[in-house]
C-alpha cells in the first residue's frame, strides 16, 4: 500500500486522475495547493503526490513548474492525462448566479459560455475546482464551476454541464517522488530538465536547443520561468522524448552542463500512450 498526495479536495480533477493509477489499497490524501501536496511527499507524510502540470487549453501550471525547478528536489517518476470537462453548479437549480467560483485554469476554458451566460457575474479565483464546489456547499458563492462529480461530492445541483470553449481538452499530471533512481526505460520514455543559464546573452536559448537537435532528441515541451532573481534572469523547464539512459538524451545533457550555469534533473518516466 502506497500514499499519495493530491491536489484536493475531493472530486478535483487531480483525484480522478489518481485513481487511474491507483488501487483500493492505497491512501489518497487531498492537500489544498500543489505546493502543500508536494511539501506532503517532501517531510514524509506521502509516499507520492500527484499535481496538475499542463493543459491542452490554458497551458502551464507555473507553480508546480517553480517548485520543481526551483524548491526541494524531487523526482518526476509518472505521468497521467485525462480529458477535462466543465459543469456548473450551484445549491439550487434556480438562482440569481453574481458570483462564480473556480480555479483559474477552469475559468479560462470556459470563458465563451461565461461572457454569453453571466456576463455580469463576479468571478472568484479558488485553489482547485473542487474547493469551489465545496466553498457552494458551505452557501459562500452562488456557483461553482467544477467537474461534473464534485456535484455528487457535495450534494449541489448541475445548472449546466460541457460548458467549456473546448471540446476534448485534456490536462497533464505528474507522479512525483522523493529523488530516486528513475524507472527503467520503456522505449517510450520522457525526461525533464530544469535547465539554468548564467548571464543571458543573444542565442542563449539556441545554444540549448543546438544541444537536442544535432542529436535527433525531439523536444515535446519548453516553458521559461524568471528565477526572481532579477528582472529578465530566466530557466528553463524542458521534457525532451526518450530516457536519460539512452544514449542521445545522456549526451545531451553532459553537454548542457558543461555550457550551462545549472541543470536540474528532473525525472525520466513512462509516457502515457494516447487512449490509455
Amino acid at each position: 500500500m502506497s500514499t499519495y498526495a493530491y491536489l484536493g479536495p475531493k472530486g478535483t480533477f487531480t483525484e480522478a486522475a489518481l485513481k487511474k493509477i491507483t488501487s483500493s489499497n492505497d491512501s489518497l490524501i487531498p492537500y489544498a495547493n500543489v505546493t502543500a501536496a508536494l511539501d506532503a511527499v517532501r517531510v514524509g507524510k506521502a509516499h507520492f503526490a500527484l499535481v496538475p502540470i499542463e493543459n491542452s487549453v490554458e497551458g502551464v501550471v507555473a507553480r508546480t513548474l517553480d517548485e520543481l525547478a526551483t524548491g526541494t528536489p524531487l523526482s518526476i517518476v509518472g505521468e497521467v492525462t485525462l480529458p477535462v470537462s466543465f459543469a456548473l453548479m450551484s445549491k439550487r437549480d434556480t438562482v440569481d448566479i453574481r458570483r462564480i467560483a473556480t480555479h483559474p485554469h477552469a475559468e479560462a476554458q470556459c470563458r465563451a459560455y461565461i461572457a454569453k451566460n453571466y456576463p455580469d457575474a463576479e468571478l472568484i479565483s479558488t485553489a482547485s475546482t473542487a474547493a469551489a464546489a465545496e466553498a457552494i456547499g458551505r452557501g459562500e458563492f452562488d456557483a461553482a464551476i467544477a467537474a461534473p462529480v464534485a456535484a455528487a461530492h457535495y450534494g449541489l445541483t448541475v445548472i449546466a454541464d460541457n460548458i467549456g470553449d473546448i471540446v476534448g481538452a485534456i490536462t497533464r499530471f505528474v507522479l512525483v517522488s522523493k529523488p530516486a533512481t528513475p524507472p527503467k526505460a520503456t522505449g517510450f520514455d520522457r525526461t525533464s530538465l530544469a535547465v539554468f543559464i548564467g548571464i543571458d546573452h543573444a542565442g542563449a536559448l539556441l545554444d540549448i536547443l543546438t544541444e537536442f537537435a544535432k542529436r535527433d532528441v525531439n523536444l515535446t515541451f519548453i516553458q521559461s520561468r524568471p528565477t526572481g532573481l532579477e528582472l529578465g534572469h530566466y530557466h528553463f523547464i524542458i521534457d525532451a522524448e526518450g530516457h536519460v539512459n539512452d544514449a542521445p538524451v545522456k549526451e545531451t545533457v553532459e553537454a548542457l552542463r558543461a555550457i550551462c550555469e545549472d541543470i536540474r534533473f528532473l525525472g525520466s518516466y513512462p509516457r502515457e500512450k494516447a487512449g490509455k
